[in-house]
């Protein structure tokens, strides 16, 4: 029997040290590059949940430098919304296991 890897199971995810980095936008429109957010939505207003999650669970995801999720994830914002972003369980625990407050919040 062939034994498969998927690309989800290998891809690396990019996790700040601290979440007080994440000094992002609180309000207004963000509009995500390309690089991040190759859909044609790709702008994002932070007062509609929605659009601040599908933001949040894309920067999560796709984020392959630091400097993305300081520059769209703001950390008060993140530990609100963490409870109700849909993430691959692998970004969510090495999220979760790095900062555990996050783990008791979506409890």
């Amino acid at each position: 029997m062939e034994t498969r890897v998927r690309y989800a199971e290998i891809r690396p995810y990019t996790v700040p040290a601290t979440l007080a980095e994440l000094a992002g936008p609180t309000g207004g429109v963000v509009v995500l590059p390309t690089a991040l957010d190759w859909t044609p939505k790709k702008s994002y207003d932070l007062a509609d949940d929605v659009d601040l999650r599908m933001l949040y669970e894309t920067v999560i995801r796709e984020a392959m430098h630091i400097e993305d999720l300081r520059t769209f994830l703001n950390a008060r914002l993140l530990a609100e919304a963490w409870p109700r972003l849909w993430l691959p369980l692998r970004v969510r625990g090495a999220w979760e296991s790095r900062f555990p407050g996050l783990a008791k919040a979506a409890a």
